[in-house]
């Protein structure tokens, strides 16, 4: 079993496109759409699609066309970014919430206790 990562890295541009366009094809071709028909539900002219397909360079706004008419926007999940949090950075975010609740009862009570 190869190292995905390391394919798409060690893959040029030109065949990355390629790899691209061959999945739009495998998939629309699997869905038993034309490439006029692929081009109607995206809004994309025909000769669009046709170049998706055979690697050439297109927008992104374009492939989001095309993925959403083939119902395929999953791929896209890569690209999501999930803030987390350390367990270190959590423990100290835990212990700054408790003095600032410390200090603001500290606060309450001097105000309802002036002795001075």
């Amino acid at each position: 079993m190869r190292n995905t990562s390391t394919y798409w890295v060690q893959m040029s541009d030109v065949a990355i496109l390629r790899q691209i366009g061959n999945y739009i094809k495998h998939i629309r071709v699997q869905q038993r759409k034309t490439q006029a028909q692929l081009s109607g539900m995206a809004n994309l002219n025909r000769w669009t699609i046709s170049q998706i397909e055979n690697g050439e360079s297109i927008t992104l706004t374009s492939l989001i066309q095309v993925l959403r008419a083939l119902d395929s926007l999953y791929v896209l999940n890569a690209f999501e970014v999930i803030d987390e949090i350390s367990p270190l950075e959590y423990a100290k975010l835990k212990k700054y919430k408790k003095e600032r609740v410390r200090n603001k009862q500290a606060k309450t009570q001097v105000k309802d206790n002036p002795e001075w």
